[in-house]
Protein backbone atom coordinates (compact mmCIF):
# COMPACT_ATOMS: atom_id res chain seq x y z
CA UNK A 1 0.00 0.00 0.00
CA UNK A 2 0.93 3.66 -0.29
CA UNK A 3 1.25 4.04 3.49
CA UNK A 4 3.56 1.04 3.68
CA UNK A 5 5.81 2.50 0.97
CA UNK A 6 5.90 5.87 2.76
CA UNK A 7 6.73 4.14 6.06
CA UNK A 8 9.56 2.10 4.51
CA UNK A 9 10.91 5.25 2.79
CA UNK A 10 10.86 7.14 6.12
CA UNK A 11 12.66 4.27 7.87
CA UNK A 12 15.34 4.17 5.18
CA UNK A 13 15.74 7.96 5.38
CA UNK A 14 16.02 7.89 9.18
CA UNK A 15 18.52 5.02 8.96
CA UNK A 16 20.63 6.91 6.40
CA UNK A 17 20.56 10.12 8.44
CA UNK A 18 21.46 8.24 11.63
CA UNK A 19 24.41 6.53 9.92
CA UNK A 20 25.58 9.87 8.51
CA UNK A 21 25.26 11.55 11.92
CA UNK A 22 27.21 8.73 13.58
CA UNK A 23 29.97 8.97 10.98
CA UNK A 24 30.06 12.75 11.34
CA UNK A 25 30.26 12.56 15.10
CA UNK A 26 32.92 9.85 15.12
CA UNK A 27 35.12 11.34 12.39
CA UNK A 28 38.34 12.28 14.08
CA UNK A 29 39.61 15.85 14.23
CA UNK A 30 42.94 14.61 12.86
CA UNK A 31 41.38 12.92 9.81
CA UNK A 32 41.61 16.11 7.73
CA UNK A 33 44.28 18.80 7.81
CA UNK A 34 43.06 21.29 5.21
CA UNK A 35 42.52 24.72 6.75
CA UNK A 36 44.57 24.12 9.88
CA UNK A 37 47.38 26.39 11.03
CA UNK A 38 50.46 25.22 12.89
CA UNK A 39 53.48 26.73 14.59
CA UNK A 40 56.53 25.55 16.46
CA UNK A 41 59.46 26.94 18.43
CA UNK A 42 62.63 25.01 19.13
CA UNK A 43 66.37 24.66 18.82
CA UNK A 44 68.91 23.40 16.30
CA UNK A 45 72.41 22.09 15.78
CA UNK A 46 74.11 23.12 12.54
CA UNK A 47 77.03 21.73 10.53
CA UNK A 48 78.85 23.43 7.65
CA UNK A 49 81.16 22.36 4.85
CA UNK A 50 84.50 24.15 4.58
CA UNK A 51 84.45 27.22 2.36
CA UNK A 52 86.74 29.68 0.57
CA UNK A 53 86.14 33.14 2.04
CA UNK A 54 87.09 36.28 0.11
CA UNK A 55 87.63 39.62 1.87
CA UNK A 56 87.95 42.82 -0.13
CA UNK A 57 88.34 46.54 0.57
CA UNK A 58 90.20 49.64 -0.55
CA UNK A 59 93.67 48.35 0.34
CA UNK A 60 93.25 44.59 0.36
CA UNK A 61 91.75 41.68 -1.51
CA UNK A 62 92.47 38.15 -0.35
CA UNK A 63 90.93 34.69 -0.21
CA UNK A 64 91.47 32.14 2.55
CA UNK A 65 90.92 28.59 1.35
CA UNK A 66 89.02 25.62 2.74
CA UNK A 67 88.12 27.33 6.02
CA UNK A 68 86.52 25.30 8.79
CA UNK A 69 83.56 26.66 10.75
CA UNK A 70 81.31 25.35 13.51
CA UNK A 71 78.06 26.29 15.24
CA UNK A 72 77.77 27.63 18.79
CA UNK A 73 75.35 25.44 20.77
CA UNK A 74 73.83 26.57 24.04
CA UNK A 75 72.73 23.13 25.24
CA UNK A 76 69.68 22.69 27.46
CA UNK A 77 69.05 26.19 28.75
CA UNK A 78 66.32 28.46 30.09
CA UNK A 79 67.23 31.03 27.41
CA UNK A 80 65.11 29.09 24.89
CA UNK A 81 61.98 30.26 26.72
CA UNK A 82 63.26 33.50 28.27
CA UNK A 83 61.68 36.31 26.17
CA UNK A 84 64.62 38.63 26.84
CA UNK A 85 67.28 36.13 25.78
CA UNK A 86 65.57 34.02 23.10
CA UNK A 87 68.01 35.01 20.35
CA UNK A 88 71.10 33.92 22.30
CA UNK A 89 70.71 30.17 21.68
CA UNK A 90 70.28 28.63 18.23
CA UNK A 91 66.54 28.68 17.63
CA UNK A 92 63.85 27.98 15.04
CA UNK A 93 60.42 29.55 14.71
CA UNK A 94 57.99 28.55 11.96
CA UNK A 95 54.31 29.18 11.29
CA UNK A 96 52.41 27.40 8.57
CA UNK A 97 49.10 26.53 6.93
CA UNK A 98 47.68 23.31 5.52
CA UNK A 99 46.57 24.27 2.00
CA UNK A 100 45.21 20.72 1.62
CA UNK A 101 45.17 17.50 3.64
CA UNK A 102 48.63 16.61 2.35
CA UNK A 103 50.43 19.89 1.61
CA UNK A 104 51.62 22.76 3.79
CA UNK A 105 53.27 26.09 3.26
CA UNK A 106 55.22 27.76 6.05
CA UNK A 107 57.53 30.66 6.82
CA UNK A 108 60.07 31.06 9.55
CA UNK A 109 63.56 31.86 10.75
CA UNK A 110 66.32 29.31 11.33
CA UNK A 111 68.58 31.20 13.76
CA UNK A 112 71.77 29.19 13.26
CA UNK A 113 75.20 30.39 14.34
CA UNK A 114 78.39 30.21 12.27
CA UNK A 115 81.86 30.60 13.77
CA UNK A 116 85.11 30.46 11.79
CA UNK A 117 87.57 28.46 13.87
CA UNK A 118 90.58 30.52 14.89
CA UNK A 119 93.96 28.84 15.23
CA UNK A 120 93.67 26.90 11.96
CA UNK A 121 96.27 27.30 9.22
CA UNK A 122 94.91 27.77 5.69
CA UNK A 123 96.17 28.66 2.23
CA UNK A 124 95.83 32.35 1.37
CA UNK A 125 95.93 34.23 -1.95
CA UNK A 126 95.86 37.98 -2.56
CA UNK A 127 97.31 41.10 -0.99
CA UNK A 128 97.06 43.43 2.01
CA UNK A 129 98.54 46.95 1.79
CA UNK A 130 98.74 49.83 4.25
CA UNK A 131 97.12 48.14 7.23
CA UNK A 132 100.07 49.06 9.45
CA UNK A 133 100.11 45.50 10.76
CA UNK A 134 102.40 42.52 10.33
CA UNK A 135 99.86 41.06 7.89
CA UNK A 136 100.74 43.42 4.99
CA UNK A 137 102.10 41.61 1.97
CA UNK A 138 101.36 39.54 -1.11
CA UNK A 139 100.12 36.00 -0.68
CA UNK A 140 100.38 33.25 -3.28
CA UNK A 141 98.95 30.03 -1.88
CA UNK A 142 100.78 30.95 1.33
CA UNK A 143 100.18 29.19 4.64
CA UNK A 144 98.39 31.61 6.96
CA UNK A 145 97.49 31.16 10.62
CA UNK A 146 94.03 32.54 11.35
CA UNK A 147 95.02 34.31 14.53
CA UNK A 148 92.64 36.58 16.41
CA UNK A 149 94.82 39.65 15.80
CA UNK A 150 94.41 39.03 12.05
CA UNK A 151 90.78 37.94 11.65
CA UNK A 152 87.76 36.72 13.57
CA UNK A 153 84.67 36.01 11.48
CA UNK A 154 81.35 34.78 12.77
CA UNK A 155 77.62 35.08 12.19
CA UNK A 156 76.76 34.61 15.86
CA UNK A 157 73.96 37.11 16.23
CA UNK A 158 72.45 34.75 13.75
CA UNK A 159 73.10 33.29 10.36
CA UNK A 160 69.33 33.98 10.24
CA UNK A 161 67.98 31.94 7.34
CA UNK A 162 64.58 33.54 6.66
CA UNK A 163 62.84 30.81 4.71
CA UNK A 164 59.58 29.87 3.00
CA UNK A 165 58.98 26.13 2.75
CA UNK A 166 56.50 23.91 0.98
CA UNK A 167 56.04 20.37 2.26
CA UNK A 168 54.00 17.20 1.93
CA UNK A 169 52.62 15.54 5.04
CA UNK A 170 51.30 11.98 5.44
CA UNK A 171 49.73 10.20 8.41
CA UNK A 172 51.77 7.04 9.11
CA UNK A 173 50.19 6.28 12.50
CA UNK A 174 48.92 2.89 11.31
CA UNK A 175 52.52 1.72 10.88
CA UNK A 176 52.87 2.02 14.66
CA UNK A 177 49.54 0.37 15.45
CA UNK A 178 47.94 3.69 16.47
CA UNK A 179 44.17 3.63 15.91
CA UNK A 180 42.96 6.78 17.66
CA UNK A 181 44.91 9.59 15.99
CA UNK A 182 43.10 12.19 18.11
CA UNK A 183 45.24 10.97 20.99
CA UNK A 184 48.49 10.48 19.05
CA UNK A 185 49.15 10.98 15.35
CA UNK A 186 52.48 10.40 13.62
CA UNK A 187 52.99 12.40 10.43
CA UNK A 188 55.86 12.06 7.98
CA UNK A 189 56.81 15.29 6.22
CA UNK A 190 59.27 16.21 3.49
CA UNK A 191 59.70 19.46 1.62
CA UNK A 192 61.84 22.14 0.03
CA UNK A 193 62.47 25.77 0.85
CA UNK A 194 64.20 28.93 -0.26
CA UNK A 195 65.04 32.14 1.50
CA UNK A 196 67.39 34.98 2.34
CA UNK A 197 70.26 35.29 4.83
CA UNK A 198 69.86 38.23 7.21
CA UNK A 199 72.86 37.95 9.53
CA UNK A 200 74.39 40.22 12.11
CA UNK A 201 78.02 39.42 11.34
CA UNK A 202 80.73 39.93 13.96
CA UNK A 203 84.04 40.47 12.17
CA UNK A 204 87.34 41.84 13.44
CA UNK A 205 89.66 42.39 10.49
CA UNK A 206 93.06 44.14 10.67
CA UNK A 207 92.04 46.25 13.68
CA UNK A 208 89.11 47.81 11.80
CA UNK A 209 85.90 48.72 13.63
CA UNK A 210 83.36 45.97 13.09
CA UNK A 211 79.98 46.53 11.44
CA UNK A 212 77.40 45.30 13.93
CA UNK A 213 74.08 45.66 12.12
CA UNK A 214 71.66 43.27 10.41
CA UNK A 215 72.17 43.07 6.66
CA UNK A 216 70.73 41.01 3.80
CA UNK A 217 73.81 39.04 2.79
CA UNK A 218 72.70 36.25 0.45
CA UNK A 219 70.28 33.49 -0.42
CA UNK A 220 69.74 29.83 0.38
CA UNK A 221 67.83 26.73 -0.68
CA UNK A 222 67.11 23.61 1.33
CA UNK A 223 65.40 20.24 1.50
CA UNK A 224 64.02 18.69 4.67
CA UNK A 225 62.39 15.57 6.08
CA UNK A 226 61.05 14.76 9.49
CA UNK A 227 58.26 13.67 11.82
CA UNK A 228 55.46 15.78 13.27
CA UNK A 229 53.81 14.18 16.31
CA UNK A 230 50.37 15.49 17.26
CA UNK A 231 49.13 14.83 20.82
CA UNK A 232 45.48 15.28 21.85
CA UNK A 233 44.59 16.99 18.53
CA UNK A 234 46.37 20.29 19.19
CA UNK A 235 49.86 19.78 20.62
CA UNK A 236 52.82 19.37 18.27
CA UNK A 237 56.34 17.99 18.57
CA UNK A 238 58.54 18.51 15.51
CA UNK A 239 61.74 16.71 14.60
CA UNK A 240 63.35 17.55 11.27
CA UNK A 241 66.58 17.04 9.36
CA UNK A 242 67.42 19.82 6.94
CA UNK A 243 70.19 20.29 4.40
CA UNK A 244 70.92 22.93 1.82
CA UNK A 245 73.16 25.44 0.11
CA UNK A 246 73.88 29.01 1.22
CA UNK A 247 75.54 31.69 -0.90
CA UNK A 248 76.53 34.77 1.09
CA UNK A 249 77.71 37.11 -1.65
CA UNK A 250 77.41 40.42 0.24
CA UNK A 251 78.56 40.24 3.87
CA UNK A 252 79.31 43.55 5.59
CA UNK A 253 82.49 43.34 7.68
CA UNK A 254 83.33 46.89 8.84
CA UNK A 255 81.72 50.33 8.91
CA UNK A 256 83.49 51.14 5.63
CA UNK A 257 80.97 50.21 2.93
CA UNK A 258 83.87 49.13 0.67
CA UNK A 259 84.77 46.33 3.07
CA UNK A 260 82.96 43.13 2.11
CA UNK A 261 83.33 39.40 2.28
CA UNK A 262 81.70 36.52 0.43
CA UNK A 263 81.55 32.76 0.69
CA UNK A 264 79.24 29.84 -0.08
CA UNK A 265 78.81 26.49 1.62
CA UNK A 266 76.48 23.58 2.27
CA UNK A 267 74.79 23.18 5.63
CA UNK A 268 73.08 20.43 7.58
CA UNK A 269 70.71 21.14 10.44
CA UNK A 270 68.87 19.09 13.06
CA UNK A 271 65.73 20.69 14.47
CA UNK A 272 63.61 19.85 17.52
CA UNK A 273 60.60 21.98 18.39
CA UNK A 274 57.28 22.14 20.22
CA UNK A 275 54.12 23.92 19.13
CA UNK A 276 50.49 23.56 18.23
CA UNK A 277 48.04 22.97 15.40
CA UNK A 278 44.58 24.51 15.30
CA UNK A 279 41.71 25.66 13.11
CA UNK A 280 40.14 29.13 13.44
Amino acid sequence: SLMKKIFITMLLSISTLTTFAQNASTERYTTHNKGKFFFYWGGNRAYYTNSDITFSGNNYNFTIKDVEAVDKPKGWHIDYINPLRMTIPQTNFHIGYHISDHYTISAGVDHMKYVMKNGQTVKMNGYINGSNTSHDGTYNNTDKLLSEDFLTFEHTDGLNYVVVEGARIDDISRLFGIRNTDILQVNLTEGIGFGALYPKTNTKLLNKERYDEFHIAGTGVNAKAGLHLTFFKYFLIVGELKGGYINMYDVRTTYDIADKSKHDFFFFETVLGIGGTFRF
